[in-house]
């Protein structure tokens, strides 16, 4: 009940912010007279944090009314995707896969890669409650956000170990209600990310982590997507966007200060705490985005599609999703126009 709340909470907030702004996706169309960007941010480290604090897009487009609302998961996202109420949003994998598959289609396209999940997801086992490994968990209770990147590498870690998932018992929190969970031991574990995994790990053990499943062939990522309709009547704005969340990028490599202080700062943490969560993710480079490996370009669409169609294909095979698309129709959903001249 507590979550199909939550759920209503974010599609009512969102279609406030659509009714407030008509020059988005929801419109149909630009508007000559306001033209306005709504953004869906998650609190992870990521260059996502480092563009809004540092208002990169509000200067890049000084005429857009730019929105940002905070969500707690790829979940909500996606719901507000589908109420046409968000145009941008950053959103983990395995929810973009859901989203592209049956019985969600969203009419949506991966724009940006933010980053590869690495140590800053993982599965920790808490103190004292007998879980050594992923497949002592058989008879325990894990917590983790439902359709998100977390809870796709949590059914991966456990088809690794040879663990069904009839065999423990999964619940469906988002990582501050995983935190309240865990301090009344009401769970025995718990796959989430930053920064909450933190807190976690001071009183758990990590089991796995996502960069170890990634090595096994189970990657997850933190992509940037926007809507068709917006990406069609707002070329240019999407364009703008990719550029700053490439500088933001810049920023990670190469002043790690700043991008410590700006991405404390959107989490209420200090700049030392923010600089070790930004080390545990993995950061491409700008030029790294249009290789065959990632996004790709025109006419040659990168191995990012093949990453999404597999994590559908897993979905698929845990009943998660009705069907799995066609390669091709996740190709398209790759949004590579002008990327190589866009990002320099």
């Amino acid at each position: 009940m507590k979550k199909l709340l939550a759920t209503v909470i974010s599609v009512a907030l969102a279609g406030s912010l659509a009714a407030c702004g008509s020059g988005g996706a929801a419109s149909g169309g630009p508007n000559p007279e306001r033209k306005t960007i709504r953004l869906a941010y998650q609190a992870f480290p990521s260059g996502d944090l480092i563009v809004k604090n540092q208002g990169l897009l509000e200067k890049a487009l000084p005429d857009y009314k730019i929105t940002w609302t905070k969500f707690d998961s790829g979940a909500s996202i996606n719901t507000a995707f589908v109420a046409k109420s968000v145009d941008i949003a950053a959103i983990g994998s395995s929810p973009v896969a859901r989203g592209l598959s049956a019985p969600l289609d969203i009419p949506y396209q991966v724009a940006f890669v933010l980053d590869v999940a690495g140590d800053n997801e993982a599965l920790v086992a808490r103190n004292g409650s007998n879980v050594t490994d992923v497949a002592s968990l058989r008879g325990k209770k894990v917590a983790t956000p439902f359709a998100s990147t977390a809870h796709y590498s949590l059914l991966a870690a456990l088809d690794k170990a040879g663990v069904k998932e009839s065999e423990l018992t999964i619940v469906d929190l988002e990582p501050q209600d995983i935190l309240a969970a865990w301090t009344r031991g009401d769970i025995d574990a718990a796959y989430s990310w930053l920064p909450s995994l933190d807190e976690l790990k001071k009183t758990g053990k990590v089991l796995i982590t996502s960069r170890e499943l990634a090595a096994g062939g189970k990657p997850t990522l933190d992509l940037g997507v926007v809507s068709t309709a917006f990406a069609e009547a707002h070329p240019d704005a999407v364009d703008a966007w990719r550029k700053v969340e490439a500088q933001a990028l810049t920023i990670i490599a190469n002043d790690p200060d700043a991008a410590a202080k700006a991405v404390g700062a959107e989490l209420n943490i200090s700049a030392g705490e923010a600089e070790g969560q930004l080390s545990q993710g993995v950061f491409l480079k700008p030029a790294d985005l249009s290789s065959p490996e990632w996004l790709g370009t025109e006419g040659a669409p990168g191995k990012l599609a093949d990453n999404l169609l597999s994590a559908a294909e897993f979905l698929k095979s845990q009943q998660k999703i009705d069907a799995v698309p066609a390669l091709a129709d996740v190709q398209k959903a790759i949004y590579v126009k002008g990327l190589p001249s866009v990002l320099g």
